[in-house]
């Protein structure tokens, strides 16, 4: 992580300090979510996350093979996700270090930064699929100059969909994202799409499916892909996954590679579910 710039490190702080704030907010109903629930490998994350009061960070590496112009891309992304209540989640991703090799000429710096809310209007039930909408924005941490950004800021306004049919949960997520342009003032829309099926092979092995694209946006071209992964969950705090995405049109990447892990770092709530049980507090 030597490569994170200051501007990266203290949007960090700025992130774990807010946590802090949230220990005092009224616990949840508990019975409900999982201690973690992973929103990584795919593009579109769940509608509904995981137990209240838990911070789970998501990390990993990710590799891009053979894009338009660029050999090989590569960044660590990561993720910081707080679940303030059952219905608000907060989150900080980061992609740093990111790197990129063109023509034999390699650079590597910081990439950019998100901070995002996202809000559950409705949670799933037997008849009906749990609906929640997102907002991030993306702080352009990255540098500019050598390439790993655009230098401006993006707005990325997203509805999730989410219905588990079985043994297999599916995720459906809508993007309009408002970006900063390139070639002028103002910004670009664009839209997305991500739809995705993960199923439970055995008690802990799964295996997720998906189909993603986006639009054109100012100079970038929209493309198509396709994701195939394989989840493990070691523990009920510890899912790792890998898999391989799958450019399916010419201004797309090729190939790609991905490996990570999800964490529940810890329960901020955890000392005041205690006291909620304790005699002395009846």
């Amino acid at each position: 992580m030597r490569y994170c710039n200051p501007t990266t490190w203290a949007l960090v702080l700025f992130i774990t300090g807010a946590l802090g704030g949230f220990v005092n907010v009224q616990a949840q109903d508990q019975s409900g979510p999982d201690f973690i629930v992973p929103a990584r490998p795919t593009v579109s994350n769940p509608a509904e996350f995981q137990k209240p009061g838990v911070l789970q960070l998501e990390g990993g590496y990710n590799a891009n093979f053979r894009a338009p112009g660029i050999h090989l891309q590569q960044d660590m992304p990561l993720a910081l996700r707080f679940a303030v209540s059952r219905r608000v989640l907060l989150e900080f991703d980061g992609d740093s270090p990111s790197s990129q090799s063109e023509a034999g000429v390699g650079v590597t710096g910081a990439g950019d930064s998100q901070l995002g809310i996202q809000v559950v209007l409705h949670h799933e039930n037997d008849k009906r699929p749990g609906v929640s909408v997102a907002y991030y924005i993306k702080l352009p941490t990255a540098d500019n100059i050598k390439g790993l950004g655009t230098g401006r800021v993006d707005h990325n306004f997203i509805a999730l969909v989410s219905k588990k049919i079985g043994e297999t949960t599916v995720d459906f997520n809508a993007f309009y994202l408002v970006s900063g342009r390139t070639t002028d003032n103002g910004h670009a829309s664009s839209g997305q799409a991500a739809f995705a099926a993960s199923h439970n092979v055995r008690k802990r092995a799964g295996i997720q499916g998906e189909l993603s694209g986006y639009s054109r946006n100012d100079e970038q071209s929209g493309a198509l892909f396709a994701l195939a992964a394989f989840t493990y969950q070691i523990k009920p705090r510890l899912v790792i996954d890998t898999g391989l995405r799958f450019g399916l049109t010419h201004d797309a990447p090729r190939t790609g590679f991905f490996a990570g892990l999800t964490v529940g770092v810890c329960d901020l709530y955890k000392h005041q579910h205690g006291k909620s049980r304790s005699p002395s507090s009846e």
